[in-house]
């Protein structure tokens, strides 16, 4: 079977959205080639015990991102990657720096898609407690450490972006045992099986995206959590009545303004609201809106160019 590789070439600050859009135009999952990940990850083994190995800076763009796709050729291809441009150029409407947001497309074989990319992703340890490990690969874990299977080429994402990252290690530091959880906008489900591992009893993820449902829900019965993990499609906190103690959100900083105040009356007295995904220049703009809507700003932590922000509730 042929397969076309879509190539989106871009900013940092856009790959979020970016990878949305190819998701929505039919992909199952992304590979993003940033040179300054490259770059910083591989000076990042003493502190989270990455394994990157077979690199090469040649496959990297010189300046921006590429972010890829692969999506089976068919008759409506053309039609498919005219959205996938269109769709593109509209994210400036929202503020966000697209890059040259050329697009590009490529043949390739099943085969060479569904296997050559896997030697790159290795077992990575992304807080004092979680690894997070491909499923195809053998690990045994050190005392006390907890694993979490990803399958990325089902997934959003691999679950070591910077954004991820931040949400986890957040989540590792104020969440309590049998905390009530909601995560608003899944994707992979990684939160919310995090926030299940580390000892929530009950976690709500929330997708607007049909696939990322899926592939949540296979992600969480892949790690053993669906008595703990409920995944449902939901648009953002719509519908939600009843509070919990830690609500999440690894999410674009425009659409974390879209609910900052469903989050707070969500949000029990004393229970906590951890904000991630936001680029390090709307910092200033999320946290005003916390504030406002009724919450303490308790810390903020930073990775690379990337935020998350731990909001409280009072008492």
């Amino acid at each position: 079977m042929k397969w076309s590789e879509v190539c989106v070439h871009t900013t940092q600050q856009a790959v979020e959205a970016v990878s949305n859009i190819l998701h929505e135009a039919g992909a199952s999952g992304v590979v993003i080639e940033d040179v300054e990940d490259l770059e910083v990850m591989s000076h990042r083994e003493d502190n989270f015990g990455e394994i990157w190995e077979g690199m090469d800076r040649a496959d990297y763009p010189e300046t921006g991102v590429l972010v890829k796709a692969y999506l089976a050729e068919s008759s409506d291809l053309s039609d498919t990657i005219k959205g996938i441009e269109r769709e593109i150029q509209l994210l400036t409407r929202y503020g966000l720096s697209i890059g040259s947001g050329a697009v590009t497309l490529s043949e390739v074989d099943e085969e060479d898609w569904a296997h050559s990319w896997k030697q790159f992703y290795k077992p990575v340890k992304i807080s004092k407690h979680l690894t997070i490990v491909p499923m195809w690969e053998e690990y045994v874990p050190h005392e006390g450490e907890k694993i979490i299977e990803l399958d990325p080429g089902m997934a959003f994402g691999t679950g070591t972006h910077p954004t991820t990252v931040l949400c986890i290690q957040a989540i590792e530091n104020y969440l309590k045992q049998d905390d009530r959880v909601i995560d608003v906008g899944t994707g992979s489900g990684v939160l919310s099986i995090a926030a299940a591992k580390l000892g929530a009893k009950d976690v709500l993820g929330l997708d607007l995206d049909e696939v990322a449902v899926r592939s949540a829900n296979e992600n969480v019965t892949l790690n053993k959590v669906g008595d703990r993990v409920t995944i449902r499609q939901g648009d953002l906190m719509k519908g939600i009545e009843e509070g919990v103690e830690l609500v999440v959100a690894n999410i674009l900083a425009e659409v974390i303004l879209l609910f900052v105040e469903d989050a707070y009356k969500l949000t029990l007295p004393g229970g906590h609201f951890i904000a991630s995904g936001i680029i390090s220049q709307k910092k200033d703009m999320v946290a005003d809106a916390m504030t406002a809507a009724g919450f303490e700003i308790i810390e903020t932590t930073k990775l690379e160019d990337w935020v998350a922000i731990i909001a409280k509730r009072g008492e």
